[in-house]
């Protein structure tokens, strides 16, 4: 259970699962570092994806969970270059060990039993 008090900078609906369900299923690995980077960062971070229950869209047409249906990823929106190189930067140090970059948004997660991590991408 997630002690939402310790996370001032975060709320527990905004990554909680968005396909209607608002299940909520972080764990307090990433919660803890999600804080400490917002932290370093210095500035507000837009989750746009946290936890997804397996009937999420983007869950239920995988073969098996991924980052964000264990608990342990969440998006965040970036839109330019400067604030993904930035935030990028700071996940390395953070320790986020898969780290994913897409055109609005750059994936943060502390690994999960289905993927080899660390590890980069792009999509």
């Amino acid at each position: 259970m997630i002690d939402w008090l310790k996370y001032p900078d975060f709320q527990e609906h905004e990554l909680a699962c968005k396909c209607g369900c608002g299940k909520s299923g972080v764990t307090v690995e990433l919660m803890n570092k999600l804080q400490g980077l917002r932290t370093v960062y210095g500035k507000p971070m837009k989750v746009t994806s946290g936890y997804r229950c397996p009937d999420h869209p983007d869950e239920a047409k995988k073969t098996r969970p991924g980052a964000h249906a264990q608990g342990t990823a969440a998006d965040i929106r970036t839109v330019t270059g400067t604030e993904k190189y930035e935030l990028k930067k700071l996940a390395f140090q953070m320790g986020f060990v898969g780290i994913g970059d897409a055109k609005t948004f750059t994936h943060l997660d502390v690994g999960h039993d289905t993927a080899n991590r660390p590890a980069s991408w792009s999509y």
